[in-house]
């Protein structure tokens, strides 16, 4: 590739980069729904014309995002895995990381929620959409790969059969958990339960589900 190929496809990337981030701060201010094209193009600082060649609508940004989201988070799992040796040990921490992403980053876990509950029709090869599967399905193998070593090392049953549909039991248990714990916070008050002790327990709870079960004595 030429030099002048290369510069014009990085200031391509650029310019593309520099729209999802303007979309990031539209939709946080004015909400998906209220959002519309031209705010981001005037957030971008660039034409509605220049919006529409990168993304063909809303959905696509959303999209866009959605795959920043899942590369971080990811990139936050990988780190979190890295600071225990046993598997079980390493899925807590991957728990704790994913409230802790959500919490400081509000944006890319609602993109996430919107996400979970609108999934497209169809998926074309190459597409934004088969983009943000293939980043989810990066930050599930992370999960299996915790739950194979916990297997390994003693500290996961080896019963499992599934090791992949685990990571996904466990993805849907955490993400409905936090949703809760962010819409629920009046109502965990009142009964006395502070939030962060909420996801602990719970946390705490889906993982006794992997923890070996004892052999019954004679």
């Amino acid at each position: 590739m030429s030099d002048l190929r290369q510069r014009r496809e990085e200031e391509k990337e650029q310019r593309r980069e520099a729209i999802v981030d303007a979309a990031e701060l539209v939709f946080t201010e004015s909400g998906f729904d209220a959002a519309k094209m031209e705010d981001v193009a005037r957030q971008a600082r660039v034409s509605r014309a220049l919006v529409y060649l990168y993304f063909r609508n809303k959905a696509e940004l959303h999209l866009a995002i959605c795959a920043r989201a899942l590369t971080l988070l990811r990139e936050r799992f990988v780190a979190a895995a890295a600071t225990h040796a046993r598997g079980h040990d390493q899925v807590l921490a991957l728990g704790r990381s994913y409230f802790a992403f959500a919490d400081e980053l509000p944006c890319y876990f609602q993109a996430l929620t919107r996400l979970e509950a609108h999934p497209p029709e169809q998926i074309a090869p190459d597409s934004i959409e088969q983009t943000v599967m293939d980043c989810g399905l990066a930050v599930h193998m992370v999960t299996v790969e915790c739950i194979e070593r916990g297997m390994r090392d003693g500290s996961i049953r080896a019963d499992l059969e599934h090791p992949l549909l685990s990571a996904l039991s466990l993805w849907a248990f955490t993400h409905g958990l936090i949703q809760l714990a962010r819409t629920k916070r009046h109502f965990f008050s009142r009964v006395g339960i502070g939030t962060e002790r909420f996801v602990e327990y719970a946390i705490e709870l889906a993982a006794r589900g992997l923890r070996p079960v004892p052999e019954k004595s004679a």
